[in-house]
């Protein structure tokens, strides 16, 4: 819930639409600990002013329509006849909690603005069907985009089964992420590293190929910014080479997908608290659409990739990728690695296209958000 002097219960609710960015806000407060649940916001509005706000906690604890009403309640507001506005549509299953549905019927609210409708298909309309067959208003996709965004992960396994794949590289102008011999550190600046450090944060699981750990003994964990949990770590490798003393490994509960069946480095791994998951095609390599679609099964929705260009290209080749974060320095290195290892194209029509959703300059860089069409 949110502290007795937010500045949220001053202000005068003038129209919907102000009340659901209020919300919006809410459901920020819980980006960075809610999966696999939805990052959800709740303000309750009565007489133009704010009674009751909250946003759902961590799993098996409240949702934010709950959160929200024992707010009001601890203020002593009454909620009979108030206006609820969600980020997302009331459940209307038990699932580790009751349907919220249910609780706002029996709280007495007079309507209910949603931002957007939820996939889950144990939802999918139904609570606000239900809203509806109590005799309460309900309206559906004020601040959609807005919302979507919050939740783009969520949203997505729930349409398709994959977790949203985020796939971040830093590089010089000139498209370059090391020098020949592999130095890299420091291309881009303090504040882009940081920055990406906040984007592992809302992650799900962060995932990087064998290289990439063996070159830099990468550990895969949120360090710039404090974080109340630590995303899954995932680790490509084929051959099953890593070490069990690699830091990755170490604290247990990283997750490494193979190609290669060793039951001798399996148990090792197993035995630093690791899971082995042995996914091949039929190149003797592992399998990322199969992956992808394994992690989705497992109830990861945003999966943000740190990897090298080999990986990095075969992601993009099988389609795996929904979102490219590219930081940009401004210089240049002439000759270098790159991004993406990918095959040479016979004519400018096999392009890979993609679309513009948001550039942002962090510190002397630029953070380039671009989706696949």
């Amino acid at each position: 819930m949110t502290l007795p002097d937010d500045p949220i219960y001053q202000f005068d609710i003038e129209n919907d639409q102000q009340a659901m960015a209020l919300a919006l806000i809410q459901a920020g407060f819980g980006m960075l600990n809610t999966t696999p649940n939805p990052r959800v916001g709740c303000v309750i509005v009565k007489d133009g002013r704010v009674i009751g706000a909250g946003f759902t906690q961590p799993p098996g604890g409240n949702h934010a329509e709950i959160q929200a009403l024992a707010d009001a309640a601890a203020r002593g507001a009454d909620v009979r006849g108030a206006t609820v506005y969600v980020t997302l549509e009331p459940c209307s299953h038990f699932g580790r909690t009751p349907p919220c549905a249910d609780a706002l019927i029996r709280a007495g609210v007079a309507r209910v603005v949603s931002a957007i409708a939820d996939p889950n298909p144990l939802v999918a309309g139904q609570g606000l069907a239900r809203l509806q067959a109590a005799g309460i208003a309900t309206t559906c996709g004020l601040l959609e985009e807005e919302a979507v965004e919050i939740n783009i992960g969520f949203l997505h396994r729930m349409r398709t089964g994959k977790p949203w794949v985020r796939m971040k590289s830093a590089a010089s102008l000139d498209g370059k992420t090391a020098l020949n011999n592999g130095a890299s550190q420091w291309i881009t600046s303090q504040a882009a590293r940081d920055d990406g450090h906040i984007w592992r944060a809302r992650a799900c699981a962060i995932m990087a190929g064998i290289g990439t750990i063996a070159k830099d003994d990468a550990q895969l964990t949120v360090r710039a910014i404090d974080t109340p949990r630590q995303p899954r770590r995932i680790v490509v490798d084929s051959k099953l080479v890593v070490a069990p003393e690699a830091r990755v490994i170490q604290g247990g509960g990283t997750w490494v997908f193979t190609a290669c069946e060793d039951k001798e480095k399996t148990a090792a791994l197993q035995a630093q608290g690791a899971e082995v998951i042995v996914l091949a095609n039929a190149a003797g390599k592992v399998d990322l659409p199969a992956l992808v679609a394994e992690l989705g099964r497992r109830q990861i929705n945003e999966l943000h990739v740190e990897a090298g260009s080999r990986l990095n290209g075969s992601l993009v080749r099988e389609g795996c990728v929904d979102e490219l974060m590219l930081y940009l320095a401004p210089s240049l290195l002439g000759e270098g690695r790159g991004m993406f290892d990918l095959p040479p194209l016979e004519a400018l029509s096999g392009k890979t296209e993609l679309r513009f959703h948001e550039v942002k300059q962090i510190g002397p860089d630029l953070r380039i958000l671009a989706r696949f069409n």
